[in-house]
């Protein structure tokens, strides 16, 4: 199969993961105008369900996986992305050969397309002089991503319950689907540091150069920092895995889990990267090179850049164009808003109605995740309407059929989802006992079965009743989201994007670093709250400096006021008054924490 892919996107955005199925088909809709989206691929199960609804949408065959087949999961996965890249093929193909330059199929790419673009730039009079084929060649489609998150990675067992070898963990046979797919593409590896994972992919040759220096494979990391950036970035150079892209999000202002650092806030955070991103780049290519020189393989040229990028709360093209330019980012992630855009992503009608009368309080969050991480969260969702009814019901927990996220082995031999009936119903009997607090009953009641509540979503607006009437949906959309308001058509929000069409926002919204800085704000006051009137000197010290990473992070913000105006000069005087309220809460707060001290 030829894959026409081109891992230079012609967009200056992508379209970020989003759940197990919010995302699951966004290439299949928008790759072949250019747009490059990511795909969860932990569910293999969801992705035999997709790869079946989309070969009898395009009348091809289907031959199921089944459970029983050797390396299933690997198999399915690998199914579903090359049917992708198929079908993506298969519609570039259509819009290059779709005859004249002024071909609907044509006009829709291009008008799409950043003004900076060759395409975009050529006035109607050239048009008709440029050859064909090189117009061709300038109609690419946007690259097919995965993700894999690395804490989920449970070991499995066979049907005797005997544990599988490690190369069958749901991450590393995950990999492999990958490995084995025809995609040219990215994996973005996010949740931190897996060992295992990261070395797994030695096996493979396309995660290397080949002797055009071209990387089939590509690695992105998905970092909250720095220093998370440097440590993962060396422990696969010197395994001779080059990292493409580092791709930054903000701790809290995202979607999904959130990984909140010690109050270190995102201006600095791209400050430092945009001041170490070129000893970065040349530590990771000397020691890359090193091995690869020891491997007998090919070298890394000057073709093998690395990327760096962010994501997460961006709302508005004058935000967009400043991190690009201040920062000199390569691109941007916008997640969150394309949950409104049906021609992107996979949301049922009755979410995507939730979604839109949702109020800024209803977004949270949450201790939903059986990961044990903050997940952002809906208070309107069905999802949580039904974990509420089980639990008024006296029947708290869900039903574990697909056992992604089973880690716990507190009261069984082989690890259990602390999301299900079963553990919930033992944490359930124990609190009758006395034999643990309150609070503890209630984290435990607030977590959630997010394998099957993430899924639901891509086969209900498929029309596709998911397995065991199952069909709960758990949304996690960035607080972002919060302001915006209505469905979009793909044009008007890549138009919003690039500056060409203003959507109305919520007037309320703040810009994305202010409203960062509220959430680690509301974050610390809700850790101390936690903590009660006793402070271990562990948590003491954790305060005091998650409390000067804040106060650090306003002063930047502070300093770049006065050296950039990346807004209207009124919009700066709004967000400087937000910043002395903000840096205000935050002192009543330390003289809160003081007396506790005293």
């Amino acid at each position: 199969m030829d894959n026409l892919a081109s891992h230079t996107s012609p967009h200056t955005f992508h379209i970020p993961v989003m759940g197990l199925g919010y995302t699951v088909d966004s290439p299949i809709k928008v790759a072949p105008w250019g747009i490059s989206s990511v795909i969860s691929i932990m569910d293999d199960q969801l992705l035999e369900e997709m790869r079946k609804v989309y070969s009898a949408k395009y009348q091809m065959d289907f031959t199921p996986i089944a459970d029983h087949e050797s390396d299933a999961r690997a198999k399915r996965i690998t199914a579903f992305l090359d049917l992708s890249l198929a079908l993506v093929n298969r519609q570039v193909t259509s819009i290059k050969n779709s005859g004249s330059l002024h071909s609907a199929q044509v006009q829709k790419y291009i008008q799409l397309l950043p003004e900076s673009h060759p395409l975009k730039k050529l006035n109607s009079s050239q048009k008709i002089l440029i050859d064909r084929e090189f117009t061709q060649s300038l109609i690419q489609p946007g690259s097919i991503d995965i993700n894999i998150m690395t804490k989920v990675d449970k070991i499995n067992y066979d049907k005797t319950g005997t544990a599988l070898s490690r190369e069958y963990s749901d991450a590393l046979s995950a990999l492999r689907g990958y490995a084995n797919s025809q995609l040219d593409s990215m994996v973005i590896f996010s949740a931190g540091m897996n060992p295992a994972l990261f070395a797994y992919a030695e096996n493979f040759a396309d995660f290397f150069p080949d002797d055009s220096s071209h990387i089939k494979k590509r690695i992105c990391l998905k970092v909250s920092d720095y220093r998370s950036a440097l440590i993962q970035g060396k422990f696969l150079a010197k395994k001779g895995l080059w990292v493409s892209e580092f791709r930054i999000e903000s701790g809290l202002n995202c979607g999904g889990h959130a990984f909140a650092t010690e109050g270190f806030l995102i201006g600095p955070i791209l400050e430092e990267f945009k001041a170490q991103r070129a000893e970065l780049e040349q530590t990771l290519r000397q020691s890359c090179n090193q091995t690869l020189g020891d491997k007998n393989l090919p070298q890394l040229t000057e073709k093998n850049q690395i990327k760096i990028t962010y994501q997460g709360g961006i709302g508005t093209s004058e935000e967009d164009q400043f991190l690009k330019t201040y920062y000199e980012l390569d691109g941007t992630g916008w997640g969150s808003p394309f949950l409104l855009v049906p021609e992107a992503t996979s949301v049922d009608s009755d979410t995507l109605d939730r979604l839109i009368q949702a109020k800024q309080s209803d977004y949270f969050l949450s201790d939903a995740s059986p990961l044990g991480v903050p997940f952002n969260n809906l208070k309107t969702s069905s999802g949580e309407s039904q974990r509420k009814a089980r639990i008024a019901k006296g029947r708290p927990g869900s039903p574990c059929y697909k056992k992604f996220l089973s880690f716990n082995t507190d009261y069984s031999q082989k690890p259990i989802c602390t999301a299900s009936r079963q553990y919930q119903h033992l944490k359930s009997k124990m609190f009758e006992k006395g034999e643990i607090p309150q609070q503890a009953m209630d984290e435990t009641l607030a977590k959630d079965c997010l394998c099957e509540g993430l899924g639901a979503p891509a086969l209900l607006s498929n029309g596709i009743s998911p397995k065991r009437n199952l069909s709960a949906v758990t949304i996690c959309p960035g607080p972002n989201l919060a302001y915006f308001k209505g469905t979009f058509s793909l044009q008007q929000m890549v138009d919003h994007i690039y500056g060409r069409l203003k959507i109305k926002l919520s007037p309320s919204r703040p810009h994305l670093f202010v409203k960062e800085l509220e959430l680690y704000l509301d974050y610390l006051r809700k850790e101390v709250e936690k903590t009660g009137t006793e402070l271990s000197a562990k948590k003491e010290s954790y305060f005091r400096r998650f409390q000067s990473n804040l106060q650090a992070g306003i002063a930047y913000y502070r300093d770049l006021g006065t050296k950039i105006n990346f807004e209207a000069e009124e919009a700066m005087t709004k967000i400087q008054m937000q910043l002395d309220q903000l840096a205000q809460e935050l002192n009543d707060l330390n003289l809160k924490l003081q007396s506790r001290l005293t």
